[in-house]
C-alpha cells in the first residue's frame, strides 16, 4: 500500500517524548557564506517541518525561508557576490531536475520576469555533477549525467546559450571555478575507476591546461579530488586530496607551473581541508577513529596549530574573513549546533531543544581482514543481554561517528543497545580498508557484522534471541542481504530504502550509481554475472527465516523502486512474514512528519515481534509501514554524491 507523507498533527511538547523532540527541534547546517558579501548567508533548516533553504543578513540579523517544496529542498549555492541563491528543482525526491536562481534580498529583481526562473537556460533535466558559481552570480560551470550523455560539464552565462566544454562516457563533475574565472577544474573517471577520480583543469573555452591521475601505470588505484582554488585573483593554486600514502591527505598544485607542494601532515585518519580567505593559511580537518578536530596550517611557516574543539565529530567547517572558524559540532551524547572560535553559538534556532542521549564507547573486535571499529549506545544504568539493534550505515563510503543521530537515541529510549560497525568499505580508517570490498560486494562487509555481532553476545551484551539487524540505502542493501546469507544470525530485519534485487537495480538506477557497480563488481551484469548474483539479496531469499520490513520512496533514483518490488514479490510467493511501506517520495524524506512517522511504525513492528516496548503508533498507520534513515542534520542535509 502507497501512502503519502505526513501524518497526524504535532502533539504538544509536554506530551511528546524525547525520541519525536529530537526529531521535531529545529535544526540548521553550517551556514554558507558570500566571499564577496560576507554576511550574507545560507544555511538549511527543518523550522517549518520540512528542511528548506534559508537566506540570513548577519548585518540586519533578518533570515527568510528562500524555498518551499512539499518534498524539501536542500541543495543549493550562494553566489561569491551574495546577490544569488541557486538551487537544484527535483520532482518529488527523484534528483532529475534543473538549477533555479533566486535573488538573496526578497522580491524580483528589475529586468528579472521570475524571480526562480531556470538558472541554466538550454540545459535539459539530468541528475546534478556538481556546480561552481562565478563572482557575479550569473556566470557558473554546470556538471550533469543523463543514461543518454554520460558525463557532461557546460559553461553558463546570462544571455548566452550554454556551451559543453567536457563530456565522457564515465562519470565526472565539476570540481570548482578559480576566483577570476579563468580555470576550471574537473573530477573524472576516465580510467572506468569510478572510486578513484583523476583531475582536469580547464580554460572557460575547453581547452586543457593541466592533468593529475594518479591512477596511471600502477597496480594500486589512487583517488584524488578537488577542495578548492586558493580565494585570490590571478592565483592559480588548487587544494586537492590524495592518497598516495595509503590515506587522504591535503596537498597544493600549482596548476600552472605544475608543482606540488606536499604538506605531509602528522595525523592519523584521513585529513581535508579548505582555503583561508587571504589564501595564507589552510583550515585543516583531521578526522580518526570516528571523531574529528580541527587545524591551522600557515603554508608559509608550514607550522600546524590546534583549533579548539570538544570532543566529538566535526561535520562541516569555514574560515571567515576575521580569521575566526566556524563549525557544526556534536557528540552522540549532546545536539549539533553551530559554534565559533569566538565562543559564540553562531545560529541557535529558536523553538523546541532537542534532548541529549547516551554517549558511545568504542569496541574493536578482530574481524577476518583486521581489526573492525564499532560504536555502542546503551540505555543509562541497564545491564545486558539487551535486545540490540546492529544499524548499519550506508555509502559503502561512509563511516558512523561520535555524532548526535535521532535514530539510535531513539531504540535507546526503548531498551535497546545500539551497534554500528564501520565495515570494511567505511571511509576514515585508511585506502586499503575503503577499497577492500571489490568484488565480494555485501558479503566482505557482512563478514565484519559477523564478527562485531559474535563479540555482543559472548560479552553479554546482546541477547542472541532478539538481534535486529537495520540499515538504510547500503545499509538496507547488507540487510537484505545478510539476512538471506546468514539466516540463523538475525531475529528481525528492517530495510530502509534498499537494493533487493542487485541486477535490477542497475539497470533502473542513476548513471553514476551505475559507474560505481561497475568498479565495484568488475563489470556489468552480462560481464560478470556470477559476482552480481553472488552479491544480491534476492539470490538468497528463500532462505531468510527472519519477519523483515521493508520501506521504499517511489521516485528513488539510487534504490529504484522496481527491483525492491522483485524482492517483495519473491518474499510473498513462499507467505514469508513481510510487511512493506512505499511512501511518495525519493532515497529518504526531508519532511520531518514522514520520518517520525516512519520510525514510530519500525519501532512497533519490532515490539510485535520481539516482545518489546513500542512507540504508540497513531490510528491513521496501518501496520503495512515502515522506517527511513535518521542521522544527525550535517548527514541529512548534505550532498550525497554517487552514494547509497
Amino acid at each position: 500500500m502507497t501512502q503519502s507523507n505526513g501524518s497526524a498533527s504535532p502533539r504538544r511538547g509536554g506530551d511528546m517524548p524525547d525520541w519525536e523532540k529530537r526529531f521535531r527541534a529545529p535544526r540548521v547546517s553550517l551556514p554558507d557564506w558570500a566571499e564577496d558579501a560576507p554576511h550574507r548567508s545560507l544555511f538549511v533548516s527543518n523550522a517549518t517541518g520540512t528542511f528548506e533553504l534559508y537566506a540570513w543578513d548577519r548585518t540586519t540579523g533578518e533570515q527568510r525561508q528562500v524555498t518551499d517544496r512539499t518534498n524539501g529542498t536542500t541543495d543549493g549555492l550562494l553566489s561569491p557576490d551574495g546577490e544569488w541563491i541557486w538551487w537544484f528543482d527535483d520532482k518529488d525526491g527523484d534528483e532529475f531536475g534543473i538549477w533555479r536562481r533566486r535573488p538573496f534580498a526578497a522580491g524580483t529583481p528589475a529586468g528579472e520576469e521570475n524571480p526562480d526562473a531556470p538558472a541554466a537556460p538550454g540545459l535539459e533535466p539530468s541528475y546534478p555533477a556538481g556546480l561552481a558559481v562565478g563572482r557575479d552570480g550569473r556566470t557558473a560551470v554546470v556538471g550533469r549525467s543523463t543514461d543518454e550523455d554520460g558525463s557532461t560539464i557546460h559553461l553558463v552565462r546570462a544571455g548566452q546559450e550554454p556551451v559543453e566544454i567536457y563530456r565522457h562516457r564515465e562519470s565526472a563533475g565539476v570540481g570548482d571555478l578559480s576566483h577570476d574565472g579563468s580555470l576550471i577544474a574537473v573530477e573524472h573517471t576516465e580510467h572506468g575507476d569510478a572510486m578513484h577520480s583523476a583531475l582536469r583543469v580547464l580554460r572557460p573555452d575547453g581547452s586543457m591546461v593541466a592533468e593529475l591521475d594518479d591512477s596511471k601505470g600502477g597496480t594500486v588505484e589512487l583517488g584524488l579530488e578537488v577542495l578548492g582554488f586558493a580565494p585570490v585573483d590571478g592565483d592559480t593554486r588548487l587544494l586537492i586530496g590524495h592518497q598516495r600514502r595509503g590515506r587522504w591527505e591535503p596537498m597544493v598544485w600549482d596548476v600552472a607551473s605544475g608543482e606540488e607542494t606536499d604538506l605531509a601532515l602528522d595525523l592519523p585518519g584521513d585529513v581535508t581541508a579548505e582555503w583561508y580567505p587571504d589564501g595564507s593559511a589552510l583550515l585543516v580537518v583531521h578526522d580518526f577513529e570516528a571523531r574529528g578536530e580541527l587545524f591551522r596550517y600557515d603554508l608559509a611557516a608550514r607550522e600546524l596549530r590546534r583549533v579548539p574543539t570538544a570532543p566529538g565529530t566535526v561535520s562541516g567547517a569555514t574560515a571567515r574573513p576575521d580569521g575566526t572558524v566556524e563549525y557544526l559540532w556534536s557528540s552522540a551524547a549532546e545536539p549539533s549546533v553551530v559554534r565559533s572560535t569566538s565562543g559564540e553559538v553562531v545560529l541557535d534556532p529558536p523553538g523546541m531543544k532537542s534532548p541529549g542521549s547516551v554517549p558511545v564507547r568504542d569496541v574493536w573486535v578482530e574481524g577476518p581482514g583486521g581489526r573492525v571499529h564499532a560504536l555502542v549506545q546503551t540505555p543509562a544504568g541497564v545491564t545486558g543481554p539487551l535486545p540490540t539493534v546492529f544499524d548499519i550505515h550506508g555509502g559503502p563510503t561512509w563511516h558512523d561517528s561520535d555524532a548526535f543521530a535521532a535514530g539510535p537515541a531513539a531504540w535507546v529510549d526503548h531498551g535497546y543497545a545500539v551497534v554500528r560497525v564501520n565495515y570494511r568499505g567505511s571511509t576514515g580508517y585508511g585506502r586499503e580498508w575503503t577499497d577492500a570490498l571489490r568484488h565480494r560486494v555485501g558479503l566482505i562487509e557482512l563478514e565484519d557484522i559477523a564478527a562485531v555481532r559474535e563479540w555482543a553476545v559472548s560479552s553479554g551484551l546482546a541477547d542472541p534471541q532478539r538481534l535486529v539487524l537495520m540499515g538504510g540505502s547500503w545499509g538496507g542493501y547488507l540487510t537484505l542481504l545478510g539476512l538471506g546469507t546468514q539466516p540463523e544470525a538475525w531475529t528481525l530485519g528492517i530495510a530502509q530504502v534498499p537494493v533487493g534485487d542487485y541486477v535490477t537495480a542497475y539497470n533502473d538506477e542513476m548513471e553514476a550509481l551505475k559507474a560505481m557497480d561497475r568498479t565495484l563488481l568488475g563489470g556489468t551484469p552480462e560481464e560478470v554475472p556470477e559476482r552480481f548474483e553472488a552479491s544480491s539479496p534476492l539470490t538468497y531469499v528463500d532462505a531468510v527465516k527472519a519477519p523483515v520490513y521493508i520501506s521504499a520512496g517511489v521516485n528513488d533514483p539510487r534504490c529504484p523502486i522496481r527491483q525492491v518490488e522483485n524482492y517483495v514479490d519473491r518474499l510473498a510467493a513462499r507467505d514469508a512474514v513481510h510487511e512493506v511501506y512505499r511512501y511518495e517520495a525519493g532515497h529518504g524524506s526531508l519532511v520531518v512528519d514522514e520520518r517520525i512517522k516512519q520510525v514510530r511504525l519500525e519501532l512497533d513492528f519490532a515490539a510485535r515481534h520481539l516482545g518489546t516496548a513500542g512507540a504508540s503508533a497513531s490510528p491513521e498507520a496501518s501496520a503495512s509501514t515502515s522506517a527511513s534513515t535518521s542521522a544527525d542534520v550535517s548527514r541529512e542535509v548534505g550532498g550525497t554524491g554517487t552514494a547509497r
